[in-house]
């Protein structure tokens, strides 16, 4: 179960960090030849759309050897590539009252056990009816590190996955938290309902992922621009044609659990992206965040936290037990 752990050379910083340089470089590899520079680009900055990238390079803040290029050109080896980042634009995040489910909540942390369908933070065009949106409107106090579109947001879920979310009130306990998550302290444990008979009762599945090359959306198990990625899973409960698990980050790539179990041929119940068309139908992926623990950023305190899978993944596994 184990799969290559080689990764190419990237820069391993998020979306923020990069910002924070004003200035980026690179340096194009024998793999890169050919390689248009709005994608390779694209597969440097994750967080960043292939169109704002064409953007910068009309606006002629891309340069290739020292000269202004066009999307469409082609790399060949040894190309330094340099990009100048804009300041981010300005935006309005609306506090809204969305409900929440509120677990945990303190002067410096609150834990959420976020809805199904519920997506985490704003991006550009999309700026409302988010959990950003709705934190924003019950706390008053987020911390700033993140920026604008991100205030309090240490960590990711996915939008149709369901369960456990930690934010930070304040920049002390943002730092903190982030820490933790960088050195994998912090304890992530999920519920998968999964396709196929897993034959082995746990396992380690330690494979790179990076952008899928044929699509942007997309991730994918690849040594090209990837990053090192684990996850733990246990089997809980084999019914039939389908698998119940339990996961365990060690890493926390996007979409890392439902790419690696697509990777071992056993894709999560009603994932759009990465799932099998076919057999039960769900309105977003089998996924739950169920267990989240980490040490207070202020009193050093370990804690722990833990959700029930929500009522639409407990009927699908009654009604697989009742066949």
């Amino acid at each position: 179960m184990k799969g290559t752990n080689e990764s190419s050379e990237s820069t391993g910083l998020s979306y923020e960090e990069e910002l924070e340089r004003e200035s980026l470089e690179w340096t194009a590899e024998a793999g890169d030849a050919k390689t248009r520079i709005d994608k390779y680009i694209a597969e440097k900055m994750e967080d960043v759309s292939r169109s704002q990238i064409q953007l910068w390079i009309g606006n002629g803040l891309v340069l290739v050897n020292g000269s202004a290029i066009k999307a469409n050109y082609k790399l060949a080896e040894g190309d330094r590539i340099e990009l100048s980042v804009p300041e981010p634009e300005s935006v309005d995040i609306i506090p809204e009252n969305i409900p929440l489910d509120v677990v945990y909540e303190d002067s410096d942390v609150i834990v959420i056990n976020k809805q199904r369908g519920l997506v985490v933070h704003p991006a550009p065009g999309h700026t409302s009816g988010t959990l950003v949106n709705a934190l924003m409107y019950h706390c008053h106090d987020l911390s700033g590190i993140n920026g604008e579109l991100r205030p309090g947001i240490v960590h990711r879920i996915d939008k149709d996955t369901s369960g456990l979310i930690m934010a930070a009130k304040n920049d002390k306990a943002h730092a903190s938290l982030a820490a933790q998550l960088k050195e994998h302290s912090v304890t992530r444990k999920y519920i998968a309902l999964v396709h196929g008979h897993l034959s082995h009762d746990q396992g380690t599945v330690d494979a790179p992922i990076g952008r899928d090359s044929g699509d942007r959306k997309l991730f994918t198990v690849t040594e090209r621009n990837s990053k090192h990625a684990v996850t733990h899973f246990l089997v809980i409960e084999r019914l039939g044609d389908y698998t119940l698990l339990e996961l365990q980050l060690e890493t926390g790539r996007t979409h890392q659990i439902r790419v690696h179990m697509k990777f071992i041929g056993h894709p999560l119940v009603g994932d759009p992206m990465y799932g099998r068309n076919k057999g039960i139908r769900m309105n977003g992926q089998a996924l739950h965040a169920a267990v989240l623990g980490f040490k207070h950023p202020a009193t050093g305190e370990y804690m722990e936290f833990s959700r029930p899978i929500p009522l639409d993944m407990e009927d699908v596994l009654a009604s697989l037990r009742s066949r």
